[in-house]
């Protein structure tokens, strides 16, 4: 099959491009960038696109973005995204695009090659290679966001300037209301969110981590 690959480690490019040329197959392109594997994909229409998940300019979630972008505009591709992170943010979105046709392994916990390149099979058949734990991170991000959507907007308000940091009065402030106001929005989150008074755990910093994690 024809092959595209976006990773912007040269070694491990080249280290896949080995592989599967080995293997029979033909890698079109082998690029280091978002820019560069979107235009490949569109001079060279693979049939599969092994991409990155963090790359150049940012290396935060460039390859996620352009892997929704690619099956969006070419859907003739299939998407295998090999990574080292779990990015909830935009995974959930490409695999719910359309069934099928998409995988996303950690490069960690792919036990040998033959587990990779059957990977690539089953996607470029139209099937699905997910690695547990990028679904248990799915999920996870799936109940922080359910958890959420409880809130009322001043309550989302709150939680936002929590997580900046802002202590009660500060809050009470920006928001222009009293900090018993404040305390007693807190107090809702708290309980919508599922957090108990507990000795062990700091509610205010685990009801922030809820709202990072959505």
């Amino acid at each position: 099959m024809r092959i595209v690959i976006a990773e912007d480690a040269a070694v491990i490019r080249a280290g896949l491009t080995e592989i599967l040329t080995d293997r029979g197959h033909e890698v079109a392109a082998a690029v280091g960038d978002a820019e560069a594997l979107k235009a490949a994909v569109a001079e060279y229409q693979p049939d599969v696109a092994i991409i990155d998940v963090r790359m150049p300019p940012d290396h935060t979630d460039e390859g996620l973005r352009a892997a929704i972008a690619i099956r969006r505009d070419h859907p003739g591709t299939s998407i295998l995204v090999f990574s080292q992170y779990v990015e909830t943010r935009y995974a959930a979105d490409l695999l719910s695009m359309r069934p099928g046709g998409v995988g996303y392994l950690l490069k960690d916990r792919v036990a040998n090659v033959g587990e990779f390149i059957d990977a690539i099979d089953r996607v470029a058949a139209g099937g699905t290679a997910l690695d547990p734990e990028v679904v248990t991170g799915m999920l996870k991000a799936t109940r922080h966001a359910s958890a959420l959507s409880t809130l009322t907007a001043r309550e989302r308000d709150v939680l936002a300037l929590m997580a900046e940091g802002r202590s009660n009065r500060a809050i009470a402030g920006q928001l222009v209301i009293s900090e018993r106001a404040v305390e007693k929005h807190i107090s809702n989150i708290f309980g919508k969110l599922g957090l108990p008074r507990s000795d062990s755990d700091h509610r205010r910093v685990l009801a922030v981590l809820t709202y990072l994690g959505s």
